[in-house]
């Protein structure tokens, strides 16, 4: 198994198992966990000091991840986002099933969700099997990480898994 591959084994053991991870991202280092556990969610909060009402948004590997939300959308909006996939745009969407838990919008009306072109990140949602929360790997106030050392830095102790 390539290096790559078992970390990616590990990363997603650590999501399944409701911890918080880090990993890279086009432009910074992102803090992720399991969009459907809770207990996940808090503790990615509190290690970022964020608060709730924030929302955060979720990462995908394809399109497929987000079928439950953009099939509820019009033909035109759905085409509109699933052609403009070249770049990393992250798209504001309704949620008007509930298809995703109430803790990933905050205060917000829908869900923000962006298809990841980072090849790591794309093996990531893969074997995960579905998106995964994003959020910048730095407590609240301090410039996003650009790098695993000052995400160990940030976080000393708390994250289940660091994506190397």
């Amino acid at each position: 198994m390539p290096t790559h591959a078992w970390h990616i084994q590990q990363a997603t053991r650590a999501l399944h198992a409701q911890g918080v991870i880090a990993y890279p991202t086009e432009a910074v280092w992102g803090l992720g966990c399991d969009p459907f556990s809770q207990q996940a969610f808090e503790c990615l909060l509190d290690l970022k000091q964020r608060p709730s009402q924030k929302g955060v948004i979720l990462i995908g590997s394809r399109f497929e991840h987000f079928d439950a939300l953009l099939s509820a959308l019009p033909p035109v909006q759905r085409a509109r986002v699933v052609e403009d996939s070249t770049t990393p745009t992250t798209w504001l969407v309704p949620d008007s099933q509930g298809f995703i838990p109430a803790w990933i919008r905050g205060k917000h009306p829908k869900v923000a969700i962006r298809i990841s072109q980072h090849p790591l990140v794309q093996a990531l949602c893969d074997t995960f099997g579905g998106p995964v929360v994003s959020t910048s790997a730095n407590p609240a106030g301090k410039a996003p990480a650009r790098s695993a050392l000052r995400v160990r830095q940030y976080f000393p102790c708390g994250l289940t898994y660091l994506l190397p």
